[in-house]
């Protein structure tokens, strides 16, 4: 029988995570102090409902990215550094932070980015963005927000990066001590038990990645194509769930160029 909860403990499951994680906020501390005009813009009244703009070129896309860590832990800030590949895009970039579980449930949080997204694509106006042309992309958890947003009209297509599809599963394991899903938002909030949106999307997880992530995203990836809407399914020889996102920080990484492929 599987032990679900061993089954998505991306920390235990990568020795290095917690080294992995310090160098993720060094190099988001150094790209922050580059624009720190534009960081931590408020989007509503939680203390965490704060998005960072790092502005692009004029007329130039929007690449919204949604934090990971289960909707229970982590924090935007340590994921600034990721900002660095879609700027060599030329595109705007926007980050988002929401408030954490239990403060807040699933519902609530799905609510929060949808209200970041409107926001993001006012604020954007004023460095010249084509609001038109937003990218949303999320990591673990954060890829599961992203899946969410498809349905907004703001967004021309997603990049989800080693996401949760189903929350089924996460139902029965830790994770849920502090979410406490509902039957309601099982079936309401997993993007593999709701109508797919026909928006062209790139799933990507790490082959080095827990079964159960690879598994989801296979999945997802799968019934998106038998329902013949857009998508890119990859996975990412020698990547594990931390350095998976060294692909989208680096300019020639496979992420970045999948974004770059997202917006034509």
């Amino acid at each position: 029988m599987l032990d679900l909860d061993a089954a998505y403990d991306n920390t235990k499951a990568v020795v290095e995570s917690a080294e992995l994680l310090k160098g993720f906020d060094a190099r988001s501390n150094a790209l922050a102090a580059r624009f720190s005009e534009t960081m931590d813009i408020p989007y509503g009244k939680g203390v965490r409902e704060k998005f960072d703009f790092f502005p692009g070129n004029p007329g130039a896309g929007i690449f919204v990215f949604i934090h990971g860590g289960y909707w229970q832990m982590r924090h935007k800030n340590s994921f600034r550094f990721l900002a660095k590949g879609p700027l060599s895009l030329g595109m705007h970039v926007a980050s988002v932070g929401y408030t954490l579980a239990p403060e807040a449930s699933l519902s609530e949080i799905v609510q929060e980015v949808r209200s970041a997204i409107h926001q993001i694509c006012g604020f954007a106006k004023a460095f010249l963005a084509d609001t038109e042309k937003m990218v949303v992309s999320g990591w673990s958890a954060g890829g599961h927000l992203a899946a969410m947003m498809l349905d907004e009209p703001s967004v021309l297509s997603a990049l989800a990066v080693s996401g949760i599809y189903d929350l089924e599963p996460i139902s029965r394991c830790y994770l849920n001590q502090a979410l406490k899903l509902s039957p309601e938002e099982i079936l309401n909030l997993s993007p593999m038990r709701i109508p797919c949106v026909p928006k062209p999307m790139a799933i990507v997880v790490g082959a080095e990645e827990l079964s159960e992530l690879r598994r989801q995203s296979l999945e997802f990836a799968t019934r998106r194509a038998a329902e013949k809407i857009p998508v890119t399914f990859g996975l990412l020889e020698g990547c594990n769930h931390f350095t998976i996102l060294h692909e989208l920080e680096n300019p020639s990484g496979v992420l970045c160029r999948m974004l770059a492929s997202l917006l034509k």
